[in-house]
């Protein structure tokens, strides 16, 4: 994924477990995007959470330390997309 493009794009839980049911599991995940939005690593233009996946439309503007943000947020502590 390169900065500044915008792209469509989805992450699945494995075997479709729908863990995203839970408030506690979708707020780890709001946390994450929350946290590189305001460090102004990416930018959201859209976004859906589903019990088994999530869906954005987003662009990522710089590094965060030393990987793209795209990979920092499929690397939240505790769960693997």
């Amino acid at each position: 994924m390169e900065f500044d493009e915008i792209y469509f794009y989805t992450a699945t839980i494995n075997n479709w477990i729908p863990l995203l049911q839970s408030d506690k599991f979708k707020h780890i995940v709001l946390n994450s995007l929350i946290y590189l939005v305001k460090q102004k690593k990416i930018e959201i233009y859209g976004f859906v959470i589903m019990p088994n996946h999530i869906h954005l439309i987003w662009s990522g503007s710089k590094m965060n330390g030393k990987e793209k943000p795209f990979a920092s947020f499929m690397s939240l502590p505790g769960i693997s997309f």
